[in-house]
């Protein structure tokens, strides 16, 4: 562990961003997401004037750590009851798309050489829930520190867009219907934050019913990181593949994954008071907010600006088949 000495310098000063990014969020630019201001203020800074050593301690533990707490505390949230609201048309839809973003950027990953923990990081960041997903996804597959501020990046940056764009696909898609333009959006837009700012710019009720959506595929989170991390373990090298199921499933399993699932089923079972889960919402928020604050700060721009052209067709590829697939499957399903 790190001493609380070396770490702090950085700590302070991403969270010092986080809440420059939050008012910019509420009171300049309403609707962008406090995430991808940080994100964006931490690489302008980081690439800039901000590269002296003093830093190196602190920004790495908010990048690791506080992502870790944002994804354990999302389990306080919600419950598994979420998926009953739904129904069996609601479901298939969240499975068949999850599935199909999923298959396609493992395609499209492989095609433009990507390595195998960038190209499953997009995948389920896009798929599930962005950076709280692919913190969860990266210590099971071994990624790569670089390949994991890559995706992060890339990912909100395609969230930024489909946030800005849906509201105005879904009224051309489905018209006035709220239930299928929450669908639409709670479908394919990747954090929990993008998915209610976006929706937030139509009504209130496309926003709960986009909500119920997004929720659905956080649940499915856990099978997410369960079958990359058997990916993974089979793409190794026969000698690395005979470990233990125990050494296995902790590795599939962080112990944030697990505070997860732990705190998911007893406010499935208990039912916490809406100050509990109101609370544990600000603080996974607030610490996801830092820790993109923190991945800015320590991301080198130039390496992503060397791959922009490559980043740029996954990341396009990725987003054009989810909003397709989704309006689709949309008509056919709901």
């Amino acid at each position: 562990m790190k001493p609380v000495r070396a770490v702090l310098p950085g700590f302070g000063l991403s969270f010092l961003i986080a809440t420059i990014s939050q008012w910019v969020n509420a009171d300049l630019i309403k609707g962008i997401g406090a995430p991808t201001v940080a994100l964006m203020i931490g690489v302008l800074l980081g690439n800039t004037v901000i590269r002296q050593p003093m830093w190196y301690s602190g920004t790495a533990w908010s990048e690791k750590r506080l992502l870790e707490y944002s994804v354990m505390l999302l389990g306080a949230t919600i419950t598994f009851q979420t998926i009953q609201q739904l129904k069996l048309g609601g479901i298939a839809f969240i499975l068949l798309q999850m599935t199909i973003t999923i298959g396609f950027a493992l395609i499209l990953g492989k095609r433009l050489h990507f390595s195998e923990g960038m190209t499953l990081m997009m995948a389920g960041g896009n798929a599930v829930c962005g950076s709280s997903a692919i913190a969860a996804i990266a210590p099971t597959i071994e990624a790569k520190d670089d390949d994991e501020r890559l995706a992060i990046t890339l990912v909100n940056l395609m969230g930024t867009v489909l946030m800005l764009t849906l509201p105005l696909i879904s009224l051309l898609a489905f018209h006035h219907s709220n239930f299928l333009r929450g669908a639409l959006i709670g479908g394919t837009v990747q954090s929990v934050g993008q998915v209610i700012a976006s929706a937030t710019m139509v009504n209130q009720e496309t926003t709960t019913f986009a909500t119920l959506f997004k929720i659905l595929r956080i649940i499915m989170l856990i099978a997410v990181v369960l079958i990359f991390s058997q990916i993974h373990r089979h793409h190794q090298p026969a000698d690395q593949q005979s470990v233990s199921m125990v050494d296995s499933a902790k590795r599939a399993l962080p112990w944030y994954v697990v505070g997860f699932i732990v705190l998911c089923a007893l406010n499935s079972w208990l039912t916490f008071a809406p100050i509990i889960s109101s609370g544990a919402h600000l603080l996974s928020s607030w610490c996801e907010v830092t820790a993109l604050a923190a991945i800015g700060l320590r991301l080198n721009f130039a390496a992503f600006i060397k791959a922009g052209r490559k980043l740029a067709y996954f990341g396009g590829g990725v987003l054009i088949v989810q909003v397709v697939s989704a309006v689709v499957l949309i008509s056919v399903l709901l």
